[in-house]
């Protein structure tokens, strides 16, 4: 037998099953229990939202020898099965899209003249009615106006701004909403535990959001990822690679990259976005819903009202958005919608992303209101957080400051702590979760005098996730070490502070490491801050 799609197996039959559209479903059921429908009905609203679904749940409820006390189809007379089977003469599908025409509509007229040879109505369903000409609005109006009794117009648009006002007056209109991602993600673990599929949920939570409230959306991406895996767990990271989209950390990652002007950190990042065969258009679009998530934090006190958000996502945003000024997100939003704009037709779509990203690691330098804005929200929260803006080019000298007095020299080493500093890169390939380890890569380890075992990561961000999996971590170092270590985690930038605070300020062997990308981004991008980690 011919698998049948998800989205086919799983579309509703009665009014309790469609998903999030309870102010149409409780009207349509009073309709049914009380014998007073309507003869047009127009239902609007985004795609896979359930329109059709309830048009047809419609036609076989008005139809139905056996209808339920609350209003619902039995799908189980004569009548029900034969709509239900689509050999049923008396409900009619018309995809306005491909049957648009005046002489299509001409047809309707001269079919609705007969009775029902089946039930009691005629209904008919006409898709995407906006797809009609004019000549064909002018043909259906005195039809739509006053059929005969038996005869019942459901017409279904994803665009009833292109419907004429004469048609919308004679119906009576729904507007389908869009479903909430929790909605979604709950019906769709439903169908998986009925298909007995696993998932983990985060997994279906993602493809939830994907499908941008759309439930026909949302199965077929799940269908592609079980097609994909076969019997296999579904998990966030298979769903990532079957979609091409990027790990949500990667966005964290780059906001931060660019709140500090970091080219090299962003180039590093799309370096490793495109070599894990991830899609530059869908990062693109999901960074700019990133900045758009950012900036509804910082305006809201209660940015779960807005954004379907976890208690965890919303406490990173709210981290992350406390690095820019609202004047600055809105400039970024406005960079990154031209910039999807401009990779719809982009031969190289890595080159645009990087000279994008390259410009903004840059002082701004555009004079519009947007960026003047920007610019001085920038210095704003520069000041707040007591950091000096650079001088002038051609402000005077400052006075040479006074020598510092010598500090003491670091401690020597033990034996263990030095050779696990040395191993540490090859240490983190021993451990098995793949994101923490790929993380891992990105730290390194340093000792204070507290005898602790100090993981220095490049971000906050990255901190607060590996302290998560300390435990992990710790296991590997006991296996490695024979003992084990007081593990803590830091930013770089914070224990070169206490670093320089402690012994004094050490010359950074390492500052020209790669003189061919520093040589290279100075030339096209001389105001570019250039920041090794």
């Amino acid at each position: 037998m011919a698998y049948t799609a998800l989205y086919r197996k799983f579309r509703p039959q009665t009014f309790s099953g469609v998903i999030g559209q309870e102010h149409i479903v409780r009207t349509l059921k009073n309709q049914m229990k009380t014998g007073r429908a309507s003869h047009a009905y127009l239902f609007c609203g985004t795609r896979g939202t359930g329109k059709t679904s309830t048009a047809k749940i419609f036609a076989r409820a008005i139809n139905c020898t056996s209808l339920t006390a609350e209003g619902e189809p039995c799908n189980e007379c004569d009548v029900c099965r034969d709509i239900l089977a689509g050999r049923s003469v008396n409900v009619i599908e018309i995809d306005a899209a491909s049957n648009n025409s005046v002489e299509n509509i001409r047809e309707i007229r001269e079919e609705v003249k007969y009775p029902p040879t089946q039930g009691k109505f005629k209904v008919y369903i006409i898709d995407e009615v906006h797809m009609l000409s004019n000549s064909a609005f002018n043909a259906l109006l005195k039809t739509l106006e006053e059929p005969p009794a038996y005869v019942i117009f459901i017409l279904a648009t994803t665009d009833p701004q292109k419907v004429p006002a004469t048609i919308l007056s004679r119906c009576q209109r729904f507007d389908f909403r869009r479903i909430t991602t929790e909605e979604i993600t709950r019906t769709l673990i439903g169908y998986l535990e009925e298909e007995g599929h696993p998932a983990q949920e985060d997994a279906v939570r993602y493809v939830a959001r994907l499908g941008d409230g759309s439930m026909r959306d949302s199965l077929s991406i799940l269908d592609q990822c079980l097609a994909f895996f076969g019997g296999e767990e579904v998990t966030l990271e298979k769903v990532l690679e079957v979609v091409g989209a990027v790990d949500r950390t990667v966005l964290f990652e780059m906001a931060e990259a660019l709140s500090r002007r970091d080219a090299k950190k962003a180039m590093t990042l799309v370096e490793e976005m495109l070599l894990s065969g991830r899609d530059v258009k869908q990062f693109a679009a999901e960074f700019l819903e990133h900045i758009r998530n950012l900036l509804v934090v910082s305006a809201l006190s209660q940015p779960g009202n807005v954004l379907d958000l976890s208690a965890e996502e919303e406490k990173q945003l709210k981290q992350t958005a406390g690095l820019f000024s609202p004047e600055e997100l809105v400039a970024l939003m406005e960079r990154f919608s031209v910039l999807q704009g401009e990779l719809r037709y982009a031969a190289n779509e890595r080159i645009l992303l990087e000279v994008e990203l390259m410009k903004l690691c840059a002082p701004w330098t555009e004079r519009d209101v947007t960026t003047l804005a920007a610019r001085l929200g920038e210095l704003e929260r520069k000041i707040a957080a007591g950091i000096a803006p650079a001088a002038p080019a051609n402000s005077a000298p400052a006075a040479p400051e006074k020598p510092a007095p010598p500090k003491r020299k670091p401690p020597a080493l033990p034996e263990d702590m030095q050779k696990i500093q040395k191993e540490w890169p090859l240490l983190c390939s021993e451990i098995s979760y793949a994101p923490l380890q790929g993380k891992l890569r990105d730290t390194e380890i340093q000792f204070k005098e507290d005898g602790a075992l100090y993981i220095a990561c490049p971000s906050a961000f990255v901190a607060d996730m590996l302290e998560k999996g300390k435990d992990e971590i710790s296991a590997m170092l006991e296996k490695t070490a024979g003992k084990t270590f007081d593990i803590r985690m830091i930013t770089k930038e914070e224990y070169e502070q206490w670093r320089e605070k402690t012994y004094g300020k050490q010359e950074d062997a390492n500052a020209d490491d790669d003189p061919e990308f520093a040589s290279l981004a100075a030339s096209y991008f001389p105001d570019a801050d250039i920041i090794d980690d």
